[in-house]
């Protein structure tokens, strides 16, 4: 089926003048993301990907509370799962390749809360710009859910084992400025200039060659695509925890505005 831009519902798909647009339209929901959102993300990276008149792509959040805050924990809290999706399946592991595999850079365009899930999706862009009032995190071990892929291992080899583990075991929140120091942000804007920012920097890139942007990607990638299959175990492990009671104190903590009561877990 060919893809139609205006038949998306909770994502938007925009190209302007070699840069396309990806951005998660749920700002009720602080662009946390469901099933159908996925597939809608991956549809739109396939376009991009195929579209030759694209050579750079910018993912960012509608609104200006929220880039994304991961899985809809609202969501999983009322069914048990993230809702239904075209193949039946939850294909987050699927959007991830595709965001390392589309032979184009990637900017994350932070405008918000960049938090669980939607913290991921910003580390395996390849470059980052923020506003500056943007918010960086980890929330996994807080809801009962993790990623030990990617969102953990890869972002060790951009942070450092210690500044890793600290994000993971503590869920703290950063700021923007904080992670530019850190190296996980290439540069910070105000707020109103970062799509203008995000049109500079694409602008410069579009000026140079795009197969040997292509072979540089696949060649900083293949260094780390040893975590590929790590994820993959990772995931099928996430698979069976998510239906474990110290899973299910997390989500429903999480929806009664409480603290989960984890200690009762520990071996």
């Amino acid at each position: 089926m060919p893809f139609d831009a205006a038949a998306l519902t909770e994502v938007r798909y925009e190209v302007e003048r070699g840069l396309a647009w990806i951005t998660i339209d749920r700002p009720e929901r602080m662009n946390a993301f469901r099933a159908h959102t996925v597939d809608e993300l991956i549809a739109a990276f396939k376009a991009a990907w195929a579209d030759a008149s694209v050579g750079v792509v910018a993912l960012t959040g509608a609104g200006e509370r929220a880039f994304c805050t991961g899985g809809d924990q609202k969501q999983r809290g009322e069914t048990g799962d993230y809702g239904p999706s075209e193949s039946g399946l939850f294909e987050v592991e699927t959007l991830h390749r595709v965001m390392r595999e589309i032979p184009k850079p990637v900017i994350a365009a932070v405008n918000g809360f960049a938090i669980g899930g939607g913290h991921v999706l910003h580390v395996l862009c390849d470059l980052t710009i923020a506003a500056d009032s943007a918010r960086f995190g980890q929330t996994g071990p807080r809801v009962g859910s993790f990623d030990a892929g990617f969102g953990s291992a890869y972002l060790a080899r951009i942070l450092g084992e210690k500044r890793a583990r600290e994000v993971w075991f503590l869920c703290r929140q950063y700021d923007a400025a904080t992670m530019l120091a850190w190296g996980l942000v290439n540069a910070v804007v105000p707020a109103a200039e970062l799509r203008a920012e995000v049109r500079r920097w694409a602008d410069e890139i579009l000026e140079k060659s795009p197969t040997a942007l292509r072979f540089l990607k696949h060649s900083f990638n293949a260094d780390s695509e040893s975590i590929a299959g790590i994820g993959s175990l990772a995931f099928a492990g996430l698979d069976l925890f998510v239906d474990s009671p110290e899973a299910r104190e997390g989500v429903e903590a999480f929806a009664a505005k409480r603290k989960p009561e984890f200690s009762k877990f520990r071996k």
